[in-house]
């Protein structure tokens, strides 16, 4: 009887928990639509209300997500209002100059990646499931302290000038950034969903890489520096199609990650049973799963990404498609994972071939990602290295 009891007891806090969040989430939407819809157009009062119920329904039954969000945006509150209107603080202040500042939080979310990729693989291999729980709890502080640069910079570029300010989403430094951050909250979300911590260590393992190229880029190309936007990105639509677009490129980055796993639990399945990559890592079944999760999730955000990329380009440009270098191989990225699905859907193809196939995807993005920029030129010039 007590335990029925308890069990009703904790239906009943998960929904009072789930219509208090939906709640929250109205009620932000209404105080930011009544403070700015004077400066608002139809467009961003649309995006608003999208993200609002985006967020209620991601974090009603997800209390990760929920206490997260709640950090996120009472640390980026307290930074905005140490900022006041004087830039110069985030050199003179604590708070702002070793934490809260933008550049001060990338510095954290760096250091705490890091930590934490050590810390999951440090798990897998002593088997400690408490190390791989201090792996979580760093990851989600790293990503936190992702999002509040990110909100905090956004404030940043108003602070220099109206005319600088614009959403930190513009050039490859803040979207390594953004890739990082969106690809650890999608881990987190399939850990919870899978119950398992193992695979932590191989997808924040490209995380961390990202990290790496982030920090090369800041001291060795003063990418942090905020600069105006370039015309062509003076636009709405880059508010919505480059999330969109890097919540495609987390997922595919995950799924390879996943693949890699699953090649060497495989192998190490063959060549020795009873071995620690054997043992310890998920059953093949559920890394194959989840690599059909990570993708058709990828696939459907990308797809969003390259309608809304050819809305942008006719407003700019005067058209649809123009088979620019960066629209080419966006076209390649989405080809290839189509034909992934397709295969795994009409065919049955699952295993190893499909494993390979997700890590090679990743080189094939990685291209479209950043090679475009580095070694072709076209109308995506301004994101060059």
């Amino acid at each position: 009887m007590s335990n029925r009891i308890n069990t009703l007891n904790i239906e009943h806090d998960s929904a009072v928990a789930q219509w208090s969040w939906r709640g929250l989430m109205a009620i932000a939407a209404i105080v930011l639509l009544a403070l700015y819809s004077s400066v608002f157009d139809s467009y961003e009062i649309a995006i608003v209300i999208f993200t609002a119920v985006s967020l209620a329904l991601l974090g009603q039954n997800w209390s990760g997500f929920r206490r997260h969000l709640i950090a996120v945006v009472l640390l980026s509150f307290l930074a905005i209002w140490r900022y006041g209107h004087d830039l110069a603080l985030g050199e003179t202040d604590f708070f702002l100059s070793y934490i809260l500042a933008s550049q001060s939080s990338f510095m954290w979310m760096s250091a705490l990646f890091v930590m934490a990729t050590v810390a999951y693989f440090a798990g897998l291999f002593m088997r400690s499931s408490f190390i791989e729980k201090v792996a979580s709890v760093l990851t989600w502080s790293a990503t936190t302290m992702g999002m509040v640069g990110l909100m905090v910079r956004w404030r940043e570029s108003y602070l220099i000038s109206p005319d600088v300010g614009h959403i930190p989403v513009s050039n490859l430094y803040e979207v390594f950034i953004l890739f990082a951050v969106i690809t650890a909250l999608l881990y987190l979300f399939y850990e919870r969903r899978y119950q398992t911590r193992s695979l932590g260590g191989f997808v924040l393992l490209i995380i961390s890489a990202a990290v790496a190229f982030q920090l090369w880029y800041t001291f060795g190309k003063g990418a942090h520096e905020i600069q105006p936007l370039v015309p062509a990105l003076q636009s709405y639509w880059m508010k919505i199609h480059v999330p969109a677009n890097f919540v495609g490129y987390g997922a595919f980055a995950m799924a390879a990650m996943i693949g890699v796993a699953y090649l060497l639990k495989s192998w190490r399945e063959t060549t020795k049973p009873q071995g620690l990559l054997a043992t310890a890592l998920p059953d093949l079944s559920m890394m194959d799963d989840l690599m059909y999760k990570s993708i058709a999730l990828g696939f459907a955000f990308f797809t969003v990404a390259t309608i809304l990329g050819a809305l942008w380009a006719a407003e700019a440009w005067g058209g649809y498609w123009s088979w620019d270098p960066k629209e080419t191989w966006a076209l390649i990225v989405w080809l290839n994972y189509a034909a992934w699905l397709h295969m795994r859907m009409t065919k049955g193809w699952h295993g190893k071939p499909m494993a390979w196939w997700a890590v090679i995807g990743l080189f094939v993005t990685l291209f479209a990602f950043l090679g475009v920029n580095m070694f072709l030129s076209g109308l995506h010039s301004y994101g060059t290295l």
